[in-house]
């Protein structure tokens, strides 16, 4: 089961490589109006420009989940008392784990599959739908003469119809959901559910909810980023949350049970036995038969000893 489980990490991590880095699912080619506002915006620059690039995001999503996953395990395991620590399991009948390396193991692993998953789900939006971006006019640089463009209602669905760098057309093509914003919001997420159901704090009520909302602020203002700067619309920031939050409460309740130790079932007690009849003695009702003894007990006077009946 173990090594089940690896198989299929490795084939999601190469799928969510080849939707980035290859060419092997082409984008979805739309068509556009003439003289489109909506697309017309003027192009941001390149992704290392943006005020939330790249880097950064990819940093934040993969550092601030690994570090409060790391000091809440490190925390609790210390803290608990040795009867509520989990037991050494075996695993995948190899190897021993560590009940403290183990719960780390679980979840930073659960959360790295999800992480994946978001980004091929994503990609998969963009590819498919071929939404474009609002800078993609500006990208695309649409000769309006050639194209007999001469009214705003006019629908342009010639392939060939971009004459600016191809790369940029092709990036200017991907743009529902946003990518940036599902990530982001899939650790905030992830990182707020684990921070809620595995601290205690004692000292104030206010701590946990001050460090989700800041988590929550991050993620947020990543999506006001990509709109402010013309990267994504609204609802490609929107979708992008929806598509990250639901796969992180997806994995959190379904797949490692809300960060709860993991059960081990008692063993049933057997059923009670019931008892077998003695071989060769039929359960038959025998007639009860009266001792002498018992007659002459029955009529003796209270008080007159036995010397006295005749």
């Amino acid at each position: 089961m173990f090594y089940f489980q690896l198989v299929i990490m490795a084939g999601t991590v190469l799928l969510a490589y080849y939707f980035e880095y290859t060419d092997t699912f082409p984008v979805h080619v739309q068509g556009f109006f003439c003289f489109d506002k909506a697309y017309s915006k003027p192009y941001p620059g390149p992704e290392d420009n943006s005020k939330a690039p790249p880097v950064l995001v990819y940093s934040l999503v993969t550092a601030i989940p690994t570090v409060t996953i790391l000091i809440g395990e490190v925390t609790s395991f210390f803290v608990k008392t040795e009867g509520a620590q989990e037991k050494t399991i075996v695993t995948a009948d190899c190897c021993y784990f560590n009940p403290l390396l183990r719960r780390i193991v679980r979840f930073l692993g659960v959360y790295s599959f999800g992480l994946f998953t978001t980004t091929i789900f994503a990609n998969a939006g963009q590819v498919v739908t071929g939404n474009q971006t609002p800078h993609f006019l500006t990208a695309c640089k649409p000769n309006y003469t050639a194209l007999g463009c001469q009214s705003p209602l006019q629908y342009i669905s010639e392939r060939r119809a971009c004459t600016g760098n191809p790369y940029l057309v092709v990036s200017a093509r991907k743009s529902f959901p946003s990518k940036d914003a599902a990530l982001s919001f899939y650790s905030a997420i992830y990182t707020v559910m684990y921070v809620t159901l595995v601290f205690r704090t004692k000292g104030t009520r206010l701590t946990k909810p001050t460090l989700c909302l800041v988590l929550l602020s991050l993620a947020v203002l990543v999506g006001v980023v990509r709109v402010t700067e013309h990267r994504n619309h609204w609802n490609d920031v929107l979708a992008g949350f929806i598509t990250g939050g639901a796969i992180a409460a997806f994995l959190v309740s379904c797949v490692i049970n809300y960060f709860q130790q993991t059960q081990t079932a008692a063993p049933s007690s057997p059923p009670p036995q019931r008892p077998e009849p003695s071989i060769g003695i039929p359960l038959l009702s025998l007639p009860r038969v009266e001792s002498p003894l018992e007659k002459l007990s029955g009529i003796q006077a209270p008080g007159l000893p036995y010397s006295e009946i005749t």
